[in-house]
């Protein structure tokens, strides 16, 4: 490397470090530790919650899906904006918060226990944390981990043990204070980035209107030939069987919707866009940092941040990821993207590499590791303070220092993580899927007690309970046994019945959130309904000023 580029990368650590320092610092107590203190500044909080959703899974995986598929990818976009920014803000952002403080809740799952009175409720969504959420950080940290060996060209085991050194450090010290101002400076870097990559891509492809107009001719020319070639002769997992696959699926073109409730249609539009744009709403290390601002002024100050910063980050990877397909055809000997990269997950990485300037690829991977490691110090300090305060204090049955626990939460969960990531380095593709079955069990499992907590108060602690148990048990159902992508990777509907799948046609393309939730909510509304009302002191307690 050369000179400029060590001191960039030593800056970039000091800075980490110092921000991690200023955490330390302005931590005096369990609040201040799982909550921030109650008033981060609403830039910081936007930032925070931007860069703790956009990880490398969203610029890398679904920036390579889109080069796969197309810009109808762009329906996640407006999903995340209008749901997960706009009425998450507006809407459940203030609710929470003012909930939040009139039960000193610290944790999303303690916010359920305590609306509910219910220490079940609060360990059992630590559990749950505790149990999947190392899966979903785990893909994170091996895609960072896999771009620092790339570019720096270091042993994967090396890269793993310093990269999840750094992040634990800043994390232990600030806790949620030192998170999230790491995690606006991480998100400016990406934001930047993704800016400068959307105007040299343009540049590239011969500008906005050219671009897009190309990507029907290149459709036409490198994947409607297909149309006489038979999936039989095409090998499983190559570009050509992938782009066939497309079509059979009733994709039509990179700049057009799949054909009307074909199995395309299903899978964009439940498992892509609904699956992670509704599941959002109930991710714990997104919920709690609506208790870290101290009026809704300041909500409302970050809906147009956060808005802002989602259109730079999934909107442009989208489109960086479709437009890449006229640049490999008219460089690269007129083959896509998939084509010229191998597969879905090589693509964002191969083509700045080698479409960009190194200087720029040396940004980029900035970026990339930024995205990395905001999300993954949000996983971290939301899984150690599922371990601290929400399962192992409730069991307790003396106090215990809440940021002691919580800091040995934090380091048992990073071992738990870094162990998956270490044995799962070369079999990506199953612990990636962790990711959006991590996102289909909060939002069937807690979504409907969220929503129920904080607008109903005639909900009760047996219903919230009942939709919670059947959100779980119809979700892991639906992801083992039918679900065309789950089902098969993880292969126990092979093991007990021999099929990939109990189930046959369309329906197994449906995600598991849009079986589970309308029962989680049906649950929800018959059991509390027939059960006795909550006490009058609770529901004061909860609601009142």
């Amino acid at each position: 490397m050369s000179i400029f580029e060590n001191i960039i990368i030593i800056l970039y650590l000091a800075t980490l470090g110092y921000l991690g320092f200023i955490g330390y610092k302005q931590t005096k107590n369990s609040a201040d530790y799982m909550i921030a203190g109650g008033n981060t500044h609403p830039f910081v909080m936007a930032l925070s919650y931007g860069a703790t959703f956009i990880s490398t899974a969203a610029i890398v995986g679904f920036g390579g899906v889109a080069a796969w598929l197309g810009n109808s990818l762009l329906w996640l976009t407006f999903c995340n904006i209008f749901v997960g920014v706009f009425i998450a803000f507006v809407f459940l952002g203030n609710p929470t918060r003012k909930m939040g403080i009139r039960l000193n809740a610290h944790t999303f799952p303690e916010l359920l226990g305590k609306r509910f009175n219910s220490k079940f409720i609060q360990i059992f969504g630590g559990i749950l944390i505790a149990c999947f959420m190392p899966l979903y950080a785990s893909a994170v940290l091996i895609g960072g981990t896999q771009f620092l060996v790339a570019y720096f060209h270091t042993d994967y085991h090396m890269a793993l043990l310093v990269f999840s050194i750094i992040i634990t450090g800043y994390v232990l010290a600030g806790g949620l204070k030192g998170v999230m101002l790491t995690d606006a400076l991480q998100g400016t870097i990406m934001f930047i980035a993704m800016i400068v990559l959307l105007i040299m891509v343009f540049s590239a492809v011969g500008g906005i209107d050219a671009g897009f107009s190309k990507l029907d001719m290149v459709w036409d020319k490198t994947v409607a030939t297909l149309s006489t070639v038979s999936m039989k002769e095409l090998k499983p997992g190559s570009a050509d069987f992938m782009m066939k696959l497309s079509t059979a699926w009733g994709f039509q073109g990179w700049n057009k919707m799949p054909q009307f409730f074909s199995e395309g249609w299903l899978f964009v539009i439940t498992t892509i866009t609904m699956g992670v744009g509704i599941g959002v709403l109930a991710q714990p290390q997104l919920v709690v940092r609506f208790m870290t601002v101290k009026s809704k002024n300041e909500l409302n100050r970050a809906v147009l941040i956060g808005g802002i910063f989602i259109i730079a980050m999934t909107g442009i990877v989208f489109m960086v990821g479709s437009l890449s397909n006229v640049w490999y055809f008219e460089f690269n000997n007129g083959k896509n993207a998939l084509q010229s990269a191998g597969g879905v997950g090589q693509v964002i990485p191969h083509f700045i590499n080698l479409a960009m300037p190194k200087w720029f690829a040396f940004i980029f991977l900035f970026a990339l590791i930024s995205a990395a490691m905001s999300t993954l110090s949000s996983q971290f300090h939301t899984m150690g303070t599922a371990i601290g305060r929400d399962i192992f204090e409730q069991i307790g049955s003396k106090k215990y220092n809440s940021i002691l626990v919580t800091r040995i939460g934090v380091v048992l969960m990073i071992i738990v993580s870094v162990t998956l990531a270490y044995f799962f380095d070369k079999q990506p593709a199953i612990i990636a899927r962790s990711t959006s079955i991590f996102f289909a069990l909060c939002a069937s499992i807690f979504l409907p007690t969220y929503f129920g907590g904080l607008f109903w108060k005639r909900m009760t602690r047996k219903g919230a309970i009942a939709s919670m148990i059947v959100g779980t048990v119809v979700t892991t159902f639906w992801l083992l046994f039918v679900h065309f992508q789950e089902a098969k990777q993880l292969g126990m509907c092979k093991l007990l019945f021999g099929t990939n799948s109990l189930l046959t046609g369309k329906i197994i393309f449906v995600d598991a959130m849009l079986i589970a939730l309308p029962l989680s909510i049906a649950t929800a509304i018959i059991v509390s309904l027939m059960s006795k009302p909550e006490e009058e002191s609770l529901i004061q307690k909860c609601f009142e000023d």
